[in-house]
């Protein structure tokens, strides 16, 4: 078990991505207590952004990566702080909150941010998704996934 230690002192708000099978239902505080389920949801929105990619849908593909990502690094928060991040702000903070406590979360931050910035950022906010490292990115989510949940 890991150490406590606080994520934030903000609020708890909806999250921005919602489960693969809650799309019609806004996330609350207590609603995902549980680690497992939560990497299950980032593995089922993985799984939904490699079949919107198979299908010609990059725009797609990426925000449901990113979703992935958010929701394996939401888990890994909870996993070693007993708290729900929420918002992106929150799981950005406590994401680099983990990374000062621990060098073996480092190798997540840098994925994690390149994800927000390219998948959610330029690709589907803004359309540029013509990148190779676009498609790779979208796929390497898998990895990321894996590596959040070995040191869940």
């Amino acid at each position: 078990m890991h150490q406590k230690s606080s994520v934030s002192a903000l609020p708890r708000t909806r999250r921005d991505c919602k489960a693969e099978n809650e799309e019609s239902r806004l996330w609350w505080p207590g609603l995902y207590l549980d680690v497992k389920e939560i990497f299950d949801d980032a593995r089922a929105q993985h799984q939904a952004a490699l079949e919107r990619l198979a299908a010609g849908d990059i725009r797609d593909a990426a925000d449901k990566a990113w979703c992935a990502t958010k929701r394996a690094t939401d888990a890994l928060i909870l996993a070693w702080t007993g708290e729900e991040a929420g918002t992106t702000a929150m799981t950005s903070d406590g994401l680099d909150a983990l990374a000062r406590q621990d060098g073996r979360v480092k190798p997540l931050v840098g994925r994690y941010y390149s994800r927000i910035s390219q998948l959610r950022g330029q690709c589907f906010y803004h359309g540029h998704c013509a990148s190779p490292d676009t498609e790779r990115r979208i796929i390497e989510t898998a990895d990321y996934i894996s590596d959040a949940e070995q040191l869940a």
